[in-house]
Order: C-alpha cells, then structure tokens, then sequence
C-alpha cells in the first residue's frame, strides 16, 4: 500500500511553482460559479476551515467574498504559496496552519467552525481506509453542530468503468496543460501533469467511488448528505469530471466524537499519517 503521507514529497516546491497555472483561477471560478459561496451563505455559514487549501485559490476567493476563513494544508510549501497568493489578492486570512486531518481536533479545537471544505480532489490522498474513518472523524469534531462539510472527488466511477476523459472546464484550467492517469486501476490513479514548457510532475491518488465516500460520512455521523455533478443536481454520471459530497453534522445526536476519542482510536490503529493534498 501507498503511504498516506507520500504527497508530502510529491508537492515539492517546483511543482507547487506550477500549481497556480494548472488550476487556472480565472476558469476555476468561472466554472464553479459561486457555488460554494451560495451553499454556505444559504446555511449562515461564515467561519471556513479550508483544510486542503493548497496554493490558497478557495482560501482567497471565499475571504474575498466575505467568510472568515482558516488555511490550512498538510503540506507546508502549499501553505506558503496560499499565504503569498492572499498577500499578492489583498485578502486577510483569519488563521494559517500547517495541519494534518488527523489532528484537526487538536489544532483548531472542537466546533469551532460553521464548514469545512475539502477539495481539489484532495481526499484521495489517503490510501488507507482506517486513516479516511479517522481524518472524517477529525473533520466532524471541528464542524459546529448543524455546520457544513464538503468534500470533492474526481469521478472514479467513470473513470473506472470508461475510461479517462475531461472536458477541463472546472476543476484544472490552465492553458497549454495535462492532466491524465498513466496508470489506473481500483487501488490506484497515478497522475501526470505536464505544462507548456516540458515539466511534468505525478501525483498518486486513491480513486474513490462516490457511493464509497457517502458511506464513510454517513457512517461518521453527517447526515443531509447532498451528492452533485460538476456543481449541478440532477446530473448525469457518464457526463461529469468531478464529484461533490456536501452534507450537515447534525444540531444534536448521539454519535458525538469526542476529541479525546479520536486521538486514543488513533494512537491505537499504530498510525499517525494523514493527509492533505490536491489531484
């Protein structure tokens, strides 16, 4: 098995150079259309934990846009780039950290946000179930009860089924860019991005299924959990490139995770790897 924590070496400081151009803000935020934005002011969010942040593009739109917003990423060169691109914006940030999913708890404190998002495909850099069972529970202490979470996910089911194709309208942007598998099967996608001038970097993610990821946050605890294609609803599963899971912790339940739960499960599975990341 992949080490969960592999993206720490995959997202060296080139290849986080790159980030910026590969998603495209521009298109990025063209192709999502304020849907995150409309969601959570529908739900009164405003504290956002933005915990796979990477380079900062949902960090910095969402201040902008007026949400108190916390960045934070596993990867500490990924950070870097999110708190430079806010400076380059004029946008404040309420918090940064370098934070591992699985200690989010311990980090931020319990309920202390209204959402938590999770995107750019970040999720699939977990390799191990146990490890995706404990970094969801991590994710539902830090979200108030009633408060948000959003996890996106490429489309692995048709990516599996069909094979790989794209139409690079929402998610990867950038001009003159690739972004394709050059190995892919049930327990593995490995990617590579290449860029106009030759570099080409990989990345290896775990293809999720979205009937998978479903059961893990419904077996957390999330309830109201609303699955969309390319940010719409109804959408066809032959046709969509990328996944979106939004679901609600409950105002009051008897699944409660208490903090200190979730670090004694953990120490005693023997692992202390999670993950954030983007594919």
């Amino acid at each position: 098995m992949i080490d969960s924590r592999n993206y720490t070496k995959e997202y060296t400081k080139d290849f986080v150079s790159y980030w910026d151009d590969l998603i495209g803000w521009e298109g990025r935020e063209k192709g999502e259309n304020g849907f995150f934005q409309r969601l959570l002011t529908a739900h009164d969010a405003r504290s956002v934990l933005d915990c796979a942040c990477g380079t900062g593009f949902h960090s910095v739109t969402l201040a902008r846009d007026g949400f108190d917003v916390t960045a934070s990423d596993g990867s500490a060169n990924m950070l870097a780039q999110t708190l430079e691109n806010a400076e380059d914006h004029g946008v404040k940030l309420a918090n940064a950290e370098v934070a591992d999913w699985l200690h989010l708890h311990e980090t931020f404190g319990p309920a202390s946000f209204d959402a938590l998002v999770c995107l750019g495909n970040a999720f699939t850099h977990l390799f191990d179930h146990e490890l995706r069972r404990e970094a969801l529970r991590s994710m539902y202490s830090v979200v108030k009860p009633g408060g948000l979470i959003f996890i996106d996910h490429r489309n692995y089911d048709r990516m599996l089924g069909d094979g790989f194709s794209t139409k690079h309208e929402y998610y990867y942007t950038g001009k003159g860019i690739d972004a394709r598998p050059v190995e892919l099967h049930r327990t593995l996608a490995h990617f590579e991005y290449t860029f106009p001038d030759g570099e080409r970097f990989h990345l290896k993610l775990y293809p999720l299924k979205q009937g998978y990821m479903r059961h893990l946050m419904e077996e957390t605890g999330f309830h109201d959990i609303l699955t969309y294609g390319d940010f719409e609803r109804p959408f066809d599963e032959n046709e969509v490139d990328f996944i979106q899971q939004v679901a609600v912790r409950p105002m009051s339940d008897d699944r409660t995770l208490h903090p200190e739960k979730i670090a004694a499960k953990g120490r005693g599975n023997g692992s202390g790897n999670g993950a954030n990341g983007h594919g």
